[in-house]
């Protein structure tokens, strides 16, 4: 590294060679990179751009206020200095048009969208307006009149939508992140045809306060990264409750974080897989389960038949009435000015009636009610992101069913109120679509977006030789997801451990009693060596007492379990006298909630003491 006559550093990164995952960055800024010359290589990359992925890339002097705001500052005093960035042009930034893929829909915001606002305070830089499928209506990128957008790898197949451009200005590594929106699966299926991390998060964490609606109900904004941490950094700025939006919801304590392992997660039978005669995407979900298995992860299969009714009420239901909602006046006025199967599925709106809404709503919390029943059995659902891939041509040719193919996974997600994240799963071996990439995407619900982005990030780093997108550089050369990047609101994990000597071991009657809380075991500790260990009196559940002595005391075995903070107070409320939870003192010297006894409660048990383990006085009773 060079260093000028004051001993700052001076630039010395190949500009063409950056890879514009966000650690590559500040790496470069704290070499003393110029912001300037990182937004000016962003800005080259755009300008190649034949993908159709940019309805409008900012001109230079549209780009200077966002760097200008940069100027004298730290970039270690912002998360998100000099990172340049792409909008899906249904999102508001101020005094460039918005279009919703519609030219004459356009209007000129004033001001930004409200998150687009709180990237750009973190030192963000916005680059351009992304191509969409018209209002958000599609999954596949070709529904535009600014050019069917192309996938990063292969320009003969769809990039995926609605969010096309978002997904594809990523992937080719011209911006680092890009938002996006996702009703339907908008903002997962573009990233698992781009090699792309593309987080759904909960409904109303990210404001849409500025975003044109498609189902407004059941909208979110969408984080597309090359990695996990990414889309982790860009969603703790992004994830701020907006008082004028009143579908805004504030990130929730996310209770255990299953993605350490072990958890379980669900998979479709396979009666309920449908790849659509895509052999190769078969066989990567099925390694895909596999490496689940393999980070700590038990499948268990869960029947997928209420999920894909659920799914079917998106379109065939009422909720199409909503994108008629938020563009009626337009539509009406204009109908020509709207594609042909984009109006189709929005003038379909008209026809629903309330009696239709308030139907269909019943069902639908019905069909959540059986749902949610799988999440007593699983920490994650996982499931293709889309079954295959389609070439431009064949889907212009049969734009409605090949579409409605691509949401066959993704359709029931936000109706259901579940978090999503897809991540990479590798690349097709074989068939029409060999060299492209394909991905899955893993579920849960509300609240629980990032539990699921540190699992995503295990499973995307299992697979370290993958390419950053369709960039040259290897996710090898970018840094694990870090814990501290969590959502405003988040950064209390919400859960309290227990330590536990007795009946509530893992395999002992009453452990129950905290798996069906949906307790995690931390693993096997002892006490400081300052306790009376005793069987007590009594049943038909045989149970220890701990008694914290000043002489004559031992370390006794233990197990720590982290317990969902709101479950907590129904645990302890079933714990029976003269057993109570306490403060316990381990052999490290710290101190966790656990059980603790009595001394009276002790009178007629045995001393046991000299065994220090529960599992040592079952053993001898036989």
């Amino acid at each position: 590294m060079k260093r000028t006559e004051s001993g700052n550093p001076t630039m010395t990164t190949n500009l063409q060679d950056l890879s514009f995952d966000l650690a590559s960055l500040r790496t470069a800024y704290a070499a003393g990179t110029p912001v300037r010359a990182v937004i000016a290589e962003a800005m080259r990359r755009c300008a190649s751009d034949a993908h159709h992925a940019f309805i409008h890339r900012l001109t230079d002097a549209e780009i200077e206020p966002y760097v200008a705001h940069l100027d004298g500052v730290d970039p270690a005093s912002l998360p998100l200095y000099g990172v340049p960035f792409a909008i899906k042009d249904n999102i508001d930034l101020a005094h460039i048009p918005t279009t919703a893929g519609c030219p004459e829909y356009a209007y000129t915001p004033a001001q930004s969208a409200f998150l687009v606002q709180q990237l750009i305070a973190a030192g963000a830089v916005p680059l351009g307006k992304a191509n969409l499928d018209q209002f958000a209506t599609g999954l596949n990128g070709t529904r535009s009149p600014y050019g069917a957008c192309r996938n990063a790898f292969n320009p003969a197949f769809v990039s995926g939508g609605s969010s096309s451009g978002s997904a594809v200005s990523v992937a080719k590594g011209w911006v680092s992140f890009s938002l996006g929106t996702d009703t339907a699966g908008s903002g997962r299926v573009p990233a698992s045809f781009n090699n792309l991390v593309g987080l759904k998060p909960s409904i109303g964490l990210l404001s849409a306060t500025g975003v044109v609606p498609a189902c407004r109900s059941v909208d979110t904004v969408s984080i597309f990264a090359l990695t996990a941490a990414d889309a982790q950094a860009v969603l703790a700025v992004a994830a701020v409750p907006d008082e004028a939006d009143a579908f805004s919801r504030a990130a929730k304590p996310f209770g255990v974080d299953f993605s350490a392992g072990p958890f379980r997660f669900g998979v479709p039978r396979p009666q309920d897989l449908n790849f659509f005669g895509n052999d190769a995407a078969a066989a990567l979900f099925a390694e895909s389960v596999e490496r689940l298995k393999a980070l700590g992860g038990t499948a268990v299969e869960v029947d997928l038949t209420p999920f894909l009714e659920a799914a079917r009420l998106l379109y065939e239901g009422p909720w199409v009435a909503e994108r008629y909602v938020a563009i009626k006046d337009f539509i009406d006025a204009q109908p020509e000015a709207v594609f042909p199967p984009v109006r189709t599925i929005i003038e379909g709106g008209k026809a629903k009636t309330a009696a239709d809404a308030f139907a269909a709503s019943y069902r639908l919390k019905a069909i959540k009610r059986v749902c949610d029943a799988m999440w007593q059995d699983v920490d994650c659902l996982l499931t293709p992101t889309a079954g295959t891939i389609y070439r431009i041509a064949d889907m212009q040719a049969d734009p409605i069913r090949l579409n409605s193919n691509l949401g066959h996974y993704t359709n029931f997600m936000n109706l259901l109120d579940y978090a999503a994240v897809a991540v990479p799963a590798g690349f097709q071996a074989s068939g029409d679509a060999q060299g492209l990439p394909w991905g899955v995407t893993l579920a849960a619900p509300a609240f629980k977006d990032v539990p699921l982005l540190r699992l995503a990030d295990r499973f995307h780093r299992a697979q370290a030789a993958l390419s950053l997108g369709a960039t040259t550089a290897t996710l090898a050369d970018t840094p694990a997801i870090n814990g501290t990047d969590l959502p405003k609101g988040s950064n209390t994990p919400g859960t309290v451990k227990v330590a536990v000597c007795g009946a509530h071991l893992s395999g002992l009657p009453l452990n129950w009693q905290l798996t069906q809380r949906g307790a995690r075991l931390l693993g096997a500790v002892q006490s400081a060596p300052e306790y009376k260990f005793y069987a007590l009196a009594g049943g038909p559940v045989q149970r220890p007492g701990m008694v914290r002595v000043n002489e004559g005391g031992a370390a006794i075995d233990m197990e720590v379990w982290e317990l969902p903070a709101e479950q907590f107070g129904s645990f302890v409320d079933g714990i029976p006298a003269p057993l109570g939870i306490g403060k316990v003192k381990l052999a490290d010297g710290s101190w966790v909630s656990g059980f603790v006894c009595e001394v009276i409660g002790v009178e007629g048990g045995t001393d046991i003491t000299a065994l220090g383990s529960w599992r040592a006085w079952l053993a001898r009773q036989g």
